[in-house]
């Protein structure tokens, strides 16, 4: 058992000795590989002004819509008019069953007959006061309700304008569910927009706006003008709205023709970069550059306002004399090294 430990020692000396008395250059790791520099093409990009021309889309509305319909459920008489006709103000529109309207008549005949006998006794005397206020008062209150009856069974047009929709016809009982008529006031015609924020303070009352264009007249252009600002801001959509009026004195364009609003807010000073320098973030739609500065490729999110031709203009992110890389951004990484092409 002694010698054989005494040669298992040795033979490990021997082998330690052999390890260390070999003298090639032991194996290194590299931790940190640098990479290449990526091939890359750019273009320096420049500023100068540019019409502040935004378009917004929208359905045309009607100016004033009328639902009319009387007050509480009543036989139709008769209707005086049909979709797509024009009436005027005060028009007879719409009869309905006049029962309640003559038995009402009839009562308030009476009545007038009573406070007139009610009112010469009063003069000589012979009632007290508050009998003859008390019945004036009654009467007046009788008047009232006889000129509501009368509004609510002869329905006529509150104003000017085209009739839209018709929902029942002559014999039916109203049931007070969807109006018996809808007229619309379209003489002017008015456009709803949801403008961005940041045109708060461009936009006027009494603002006029020469280009709008309505897709059932291609090529043709109409003109409008602000009529409301709405106060508010939508803190969701960081949109404000503002209502635009067109005169519309041939009556061409009609409730729910779709519209396209071209404001002009003039002209501001832009840094314009190429279209195909711009790359989008995959999943959140951000737009970035690369600008190249001391010969590497710096990651760059801008926020792009207007297309100009070939390119676009940049609100934010990037200045003018910037040099961006216009070939090569699919290779590229914040901070990687490239290398310029002429």
């Amino acid at each position: 058992m002694k010698k054989s430990f005494i040669f298992v020692s040795v033979t490990a000396a021997l082998t330690l000795s052999s390890c260390f008395s070999n003298k090639e250059t032991p194996v290194t790791f590299k931790t940190d590989e640098v990479q290449e520099a990526v091939n890359v093409k750019v273009k320096q990009v420049g500023a100068r002004d540019v019409e502040q021309l935004v378009e917004f889309t929208a359905n045309v509305q009607a100016d004033v819509t009328n639902n009319i319909a009387p007050q509480q459920p009543a036989r139709i008489r008769k209707i005086y008019t049909e979709v797509g006709r024009y009436v005027s103000k005060g028009d007879l529109l719409v009869e309905l069953d006049d029962n309640s309207l003559a038995q009402k008549e009839t009562s308030l005949a009476q009545q007038r007959l009573d406070f007139a006998r009610t009112e010469e006794l009063y003069k000589i005397g012979g009632v007290a006061k508050s009998t003859y206020e008390n019945a004036k008062a009654s009467l007046e209150i009788s008047e009232r309700q006889y000129e509501n009856l009368v509004e609510n069974t002869r329905l006529l047009a509150p104003s000017d304008g085209i009739v839209t929709a018709r929902n029942y016809d002559a014999g039916d009982l109203y049931n007070g569910a969807t109006p018996v008529l809808v007229v619309e006031k379209i003489t002017p015609v008015k456009i709803l927009l949801d403008v961005n924020e940041q045109y708060y303070k461009s936009v006027k009352v009494g603002m006029t706006i020469s280009s709008i264009s309505i897709d059932a007249y291609p090529g043709e252009t109409f003109e409008g003008r602000v009529s409301i600002i709405y106060p508010t801001i939508n803190n969701a959509t960081r949109t404000f709205q503002i209502e635009v009026q067109i005169p519309n004195l041939k009556q061409r364009v009609r409730p729910g023709m779709f519209a396209r609003v071209t404001l002009d807010f003039g002209a501001q000073n832009r840094v314009l970069v190429p279209d195909q320098a711009v790359v989008k973030q995959s999943g959140s739609g951000e737009r970035f550059v690369y600008v190249v500065k001391n010969g590497a490729a710096i990651h760059k999110t801008i926020e792009m306002g207007r297309r100009v031709g070939a390119e676009y203009e940049v609100i934010s992110g990037i200045e003018a004399g910037d040099e961006v890389v216009v070939f090569g951004q699919t290779l590229l990484s914040d901070g990687r090294n490239v290398n310029i092409l002429q």
